[in-house]
């Protein structure tokens, strides 16, 4: 029988149920997981093991280990080792390394040449069970090397066709950075396309995005559907007699709007981690307003004026010197502050994370 006693029932679910669906809506990305880049903490020169502990410290659900150096080995025992370290404390792991662009002014020969470190890069992120391995092409020096970027990314993209059946045979794909104002997120994405999506795909750097005088929100606009890994920072952005000078920040401390963004974050690339890189306490200036500074470009941004929207808000900041005694120690504990407020920051106050 449906008695008084349900019908009110009834109208109590129903009244409850739209703020059910608010506080839901309030928190769209509680399940995107939150980690950290190991260049957050360079200069504890820490290796996988005591990454993983810190990782697990500061309860992150994944840990992105961009440096291929910071192994004790590459044998594929010992890095079976380091992946159940892993697995046993709940952290996802992402691997990566450095430019495989061989005429990049970034490459380097540590690893053989660009295909054979690719192809090691490749074997190292599968027996650690990460989905990707990071790569980067170089930097903002290389548009004026002969041929400029475009010649760079054909170079890259060459590399990348070479390994396609290692990539795909081991399951892990390889995610380009925009990296130190090498390409603009446009040009990124043509040599995903032109590499091929199916092993190809995007580490998106909102520091690096700065670097190309792009808005960090147009920015994951144009790669959002490619991200397979990321490197993330704040930005603090101001004008300069000649354009506008950049320095990174820990989240939360510059002008990065860190609700909208995770929000598109949810939207196009959810089950990627957000893991942080923070490297703070310099700036960088770029005289864009002079003729001659485009010279190496094939165009301008299309969305500039959000950049310079973000420079009119912002503010000089005072670059991080170590002092005392010991400077060593001095970046470190400036570093690991740097990532913890920022963990911190989308944690409690975006709502970040999958461990409590």
């Amino acid at each position: 029988m449906f008695t008084r006693r349900h019908f009110l029932a009834t109208l109590a679910a129903a009244a409850a149920a739209p703020k059910l669906c608010a506080a839901d809506a309030a928190k769209p990305h509680a399940k995107i997981k939150l980690g950290f880049d190991n260049f957050a903490v360079r200069a504890m020169g820490w290796k996988a093991s005591q990454l993983l502990d810190h990782a697990a410290s500061l309860k992150c659900d994944a840990l992105f280990i961009s440096d291929i150096d910071s192994y004790e080995s590459l044998e594929n025992s010992a890095l079976t080792e380091v992946r159940k370290k892993a697995t046993d404390l709940g952290i996802d792991l992402f691997a990566g390394g450095w430019s495989i662009c061989p005429t990049s002014v970034r490459f380097k020969k540590n690893w053989g040449t660009a295909e054979e470190h690719l192809r090691t890069g490749i074997r190292v992120a599968n027996a650690l069970g990460s989905p990707v391995y990071r790569v980067v092409l170089g930097a903002a020096e290389d548009r004026k090397t002969p041929g400029g970027i475009r010649a760079r990314i054909a170079d890259t993209v060459a590399v990348l066709k070479a390994c396609r059946s290692a990539a795909m045979d081991a399951g892990v794909k390889v995610a380009i950075e925009n990296h130190a104002g090498d390409m603009h997120s446009w040009e990124l994405a043509d040599l995903v396309e032109e590499a091929g999506r199916d092993f190809v795909g995007v580490n998106i750097d909102s520091g690096n995005a700065a670097w190309t005088l792009e808005d960090p929100q147009d920015v994951l606009e144009n790669l959002g559907k490619y991200t397979v890994c990321s490197s993330l920072r704040d930005d603090m952005i101001w004008e300069t007699e000649d354009g506008a000078s950049v320095q990174w920040t820990a989240a939360g401390e510059g002008l990065m709007d860190w609700k909208k963004y995770t929000a598109r974050w949810a939207e196009l690339c959810p089950q990627v981690p957000i893991m942080i890189e923070t490297i703070s306490g310099f700036a960088k200036n770029f005289p864009y307003k002079k003729p001659d500074f485009w010279q190496h470009y094939d165009k301008r941004p299309e969305a500039l004026a959000h950049f310079e929207a973000l420079a009119k808000r912002g503010k000089a900041l005072a670059p991080f010197k170590a002092e005392g005694p010991d400077k060593k120690l001095a970046d470190q504990e400036y570093q690991k502050g740097e990532l913890a407020r920022s963990l911190k920051y989308l944690r409690e106050v975006i709502g970040l994370g999958v461990k409590a």
